[in-house]
């Protein structure tokens, strides 16, 4: 969201500049803030600015989409962080410790992942020959799609 004017500061970037160095498209920009996740301001002459504090509100989000963290858990972390402010290491601490439980759990889910990839997931495939959780006559397809083993793991996993 745009704030009022009001006077360029030196350390404030344009857009462009914002795109550029934070290396996202201006459009990327645009719906970051259509989000609510960072927020400009516009001088006198009506041209958009970005605090360049607002750089690390970008990382922070880009490396979350890297990780496949949906935008609306990134705007309750970035909810947490003072904006348009000096944020120091405790603030930070603060608003990441909103993560720590699910990145865990996701770490937990992708270790499984590695050690089982070249195993079966219960997905009643059916591979008789291989796979060490078979699946006669595809029992697991009256407990759901997908991969009923590995999906009931994380269940038990998330739950414990």
């Amino acid at each position: 969201m745009s704030k009022p004017a009001r006077k360029t500061v030196p350390n404030d970037l344009s857009v462009g500049e914002m795109a550029k160095r934070a290396g996202v498209a201006v459009s990327t920009l645009h719906y970051y803030e259509s989000e609510g996740l960072i927020t400009s301001w516009r001088t006198p002459s009506n041209h958009r600015r970005y605090d360049r504090r607002e750089l690390r509100r970008v990382s922070v989000i880009r490396v979350a989409q890297t990780l496949g963290i949906p935008l609306a858990e990134v705007r309750e972390v970035l909810h947490h962080v003072p904006q348009g402010a000096a944020v120091g290491k405790a603030d930070w601490a603060d608003a990441s410790a909103l993560w720590r439980d699910e990145i865990d759990r996701r770490m937990a889910l992708l270790d499984k992942l590695r050690s089982q990839l070249d195993h079966c997931m219960g997905c009643g495939c059916l591979s008789l020959e291989n796979c060490p959780l078979y699946n006669p006559g595809d029992a697991l397809a009256r407990q759901g799609a997908g991969p009923r083993r590995w999906l009931g793991a994380a269940d038990k996993d998330s739950a414990g």
